[in-house]
C-alpha cells in the first residue's frame, strides 16, 4: 500500500526536539491552551503527531477543561468503564496512586489502550498533575517500526492473521465472576487484524499487545499439521509478535515534572507505564480520544 503524503508544520515557532531515532519528540515554545483555540497551530500540532508518534510538553497549566478542549480538536472522547470519569469533564480519566490506592499491575504491561473496543481510542492526552521525585516513569514504543523490521518470513506469516483482545481476561480478571461476566456481557471480545494499517499515513503497524488472548484464524490446514502447530504453536507466534514492544531501538522513555503533558497516536504506538515508585505519589490525567475500527 502507497503510503500518504504527511502534512508539514508550516506556521509554528514551537522548536521540536527528537528525543530517539525511532519515536519521540519535545516540543518547546507551544502553548496547549492556545492550541486548543486555534486551527493552524492545532493543524502543526496533529502534523507533528503523525510524523513524531508522541509529542512532550513541559510546564503547561492546562486547566481540566482546556485539557478536554485540545483532545477534542481530535474527536470525541471516551469514558473508561472501569477507571471511570472526572464527574465535571466526561471523558477526562483520573489516574491516582497515592498511599490509599497503590499501583495496580494493568499498566506496566506493553499495550494500545483499550484494543478490547471494536474502535479502539484514536490517541490520547496525558496530563501529569503530581509526581514522583524519581520513578513512574512511561515508555512509548513504535509498532510501525516494530513491523517494518520483522524478519520477511514472520510478516509472510502473519499476514491476513487476527486476533481476540479482552477487557474481561485483563481488568475483568480481579472481578468476581458475576461481575466479570456483565462486564464482558458490555464489552464483548473485539477482534482485530494482527497488523493494521494506519488510515492517515498508511504504515503498516504491528498491533497486538497485552490484551491480546490469542489468534482466531491460525488453525488451518496451511498452518496445522499436528496438534502442537496449534497449542501451544500460535500461543508462542502470539508471544513472539507481543513481545517486540520490549525491543529498546523502539522506544523512547519520558520522565515527568508536574505540569507536563504527553500527547500520542494509540494506532501506531504502545505504551508501559513504569511502577518503580510506591509509596510515592503519582496523579495523571488523561483524555482519550474515540477512534475507528483497524482494517
Amino acid at each position: 500500500m502507497t503510503t500518504a503524503t504527511r502534512p508539514r508544520p508550516t506556521t509554528t515557532t514551537f522548536h521540536v526536539e527528537r528525543l530517539t531515532c525511532t519515536i519521540g519528540a519535545e516540543i518547546t515554545g507551544a502553548d496547549l491552551g492556545e492550541i486548543a483555540t486555534d486551527d493552524a497551530l492545532f493543524a502543526d500540532l496533529r502534523a507533528l503527531l503523525l510524523e513524531h508518534k508522541v509529542l512532550y510538553f513541559r510546564d503547561q497549566n492546562l486547566t481540566r477543561s482546556q485539557h478536554v478542549a485540545l483532545a477534542e480538536r481530535f474527536g470525541p472522547l471516551e469514558d473508561h468503564p472501569v477507571a471511570g470519569s472526572d464527574p465535571d469533564h466526561p471523558g477526562l480519566v483520573r489516574i491516582y496512586k497515592d498511599l490509599d490506592s497503590p499501583p495496580e499491575h494493568f499498566e506496566n504491561a506493553y499495550h494500545c489502550d483499550a484494543t478490547w473496543r471494536e474502535n479502539p481510542p484514536m490517541g490520547a492526552i496525558l496530563r501529569c498533575v503530581e509526581s514522583p521525585a524519581v520513578g513512574g516513569d512511561t515508555i512509548w514504543v513504535n509498532m510501525a517500526e516494530a513491523y517494518r523490521r520483522l524478519p520477511a518470513s514472520v510478516k509472510e506469516r502473519i499476514a491476513g492473521l487476527r486476533a481476540r483482545h479482552s477487557i474481561e481476561a485483563s481488568f475483568g480478571a480481579r472481578m468476581p465472576v458475576e461481575q466479570r461476566e456483565a462486564l464482558h456481557t458490555r464489552f464483548p471480545d473485539a477482534e482485530h487484524p494482527v497488523v493494521r494499517t494506519h488510515p492517515e499515513t498508511g504504515e503498516q503497524i504491528l498491533f497486538v499487545n497485552s490484551f491480546a488472548t490469542h489468534l482466531v484464524n491460525y488453525h488451518t490446514a496451511d498452518n496445522v499439521r499436528f496438534g502442537i502447530d496449534y497449542a501451544p504453536g500460535a500461543a508462542n507466534l502470539l508471544h513472539y509478535l507481543i513481545s517486540q514492544a520490549a525491543i529498546p531501538e523502539y522506544q523512547v522513555r519520558w520522565r515527568w515534572t508536574p505540569n507536563s503533558v504527553a500527547i500520542w497516536d494509540n494506532r501506531s504506538t504502545q505504551h508501559y507505564a513504569v511502577q518503580d515508585y510506591w509509596p510515592a505519589v503519582r496523579k495523571m490525567e488523561r483524555a482519550g480520544i474515540v477512534g475507528d475500527r483497524p482494517f
